[in-house]
């Protein structure tokens, strides 16, 4: 099979697509990236030798590049997108671009070249905060957020692609995913390379807010398992019970890396900020999927690799253009 894998050079897509290489030697690679901020091309440096793995810097809303490179490929994976929420809110347009009308047009060349499979990876934020339960595939979506409203504008247009042209489409939403690679201004990268270099980790409100976590190679293989043996038309939600508040786990991280829990910086909250998520993933399961890694072993692991990798998240975190606002405050004052 040949696959362009759009985004690939970000923090899942560099995974799953070393995932891929090694489990199907047989199998083509194309990456295509546009190299913004938070994609590196160091995160593949291992697999640029692979004559099955070819690198393209492009841009997803390009009709000109993902035309050439779609015609002879049989499946599209859509990774490429602007994720981080805080991006979202100051500057939403970017989200709106690529999110939204860049998966259009993936999906008007998977439709042109009749494709075998568009594999649309989306998020469990667009279905919002949920109280208590868990969100299905069928809950209504509410997100909270531009990039959560961009990704679930992305989602609605897929499933159209389906209904309308019956193109061989399947959506999967993930819970928060973590492993190496990561872009140090998401929450785990970036409090446990804080705490690595002895710095405060800044967390939102009272850290109350809950998430569920998954290891970045469970996420890989649920990927793999929908590409070849997920129902066309179908969503599938993908989750690993792992919930847990973000002060609990910003303690579970300085606990790892012995540091002081003195290190957490209560700061502002940011705008509209979802406090629980939790998903029913029966569906996936039912095909056969199971999480493989425990959180906390997961999280040794990762810890590790960043401890053994400094020049990487070093070199990333000293040209990340924007960070989240640090307005410390008491969580004791009303």
């Amino acid at each position: 099979m040949k696959i362009l894998i759009t985004g690939g050079a970000g923090f899942i897509g560099s995974n799953f697509i070393r995932y891929i290489l090694n489990k199907y030697p047989r199998y083509k690679i194309i990456n295509l990236d546009k190299l913004t901020y938070c994609g590196n091309p160091e995160n593949l440096k291992d697999v640029r030798g692979n004559p099955n793995y070819r690198f393209i810097q492009g841009d997803i809303c390009d009709r000109t590049v993902v035309n050439r490179l779609s015609k002879d490929c049989q499946a599209i994976i859509n990774f490429a997108a602007s994720t981080h929420v805080d991006r979202s809110i100051a500057d939403p347009a970017e989200f709106i671009r690529t999110n939204l009308y860049g998966t259009y047009v993936l999906l008007e060349a998977a439709k042109k070249y009749g494709l075998y499979r568009f594999i649309q990876i989306s998020s469990d934020e667009v279905y919002g905060s949920i109280k208590k339960g868990s969100f299905t595939e069928s809950s209504p979506l509410m997100p909270s957020n531009p990039y959560a409203a961009s990704k679930a504008g992305a989602d609605l247009l897929c499933y159209s692609y389906f209904t309308t042209y019956r193109l061989p489409l399947i959506i999967i939403r993930s819970c928060n995913n973590f492993g190496p690679y990561q872009y140090p201004e998401k929450i785990i990268p970036l409090f446990i390379t804080n705490a690595l270099q002895n710095k405060k980790l800044p967390l939102y409100g009272d850290g109350g807010n809950v998430r569920d976590w998954l290891f970045v190679l469970d996420n890989c293989r649920a990927i793999d398992l929908v590409l070849h043996d997920g129902s066309v038309g179908e969503i599938y939600n993908v989750s690993a019970g792992n919930k847990m508040t973000n002060l609990r786990l910003t303690r579970l991280i300085l606990k790892i890396t012995q540091r002081p829990q003195s290190l957490i910086e209560y700061v502002i909250d940011r705008p509209a900020h979802d406090r629980r998520y939790s998903m029913d993933c029966s569906k996936i399961k039912y095909l056969g999927w199971r999480p493989q890694y425990r959180l906390r072993e997961a999280l040794i692991d990762t810890i590790r690799w960043y401890q053994s990798n400094k020049e990487w998240w070093r070199k990333v975190k000293s040209r990340i253009p924007w960070m989240p606002r640090l307005e410390s405050y008491n969580k004791n004052e009303p």
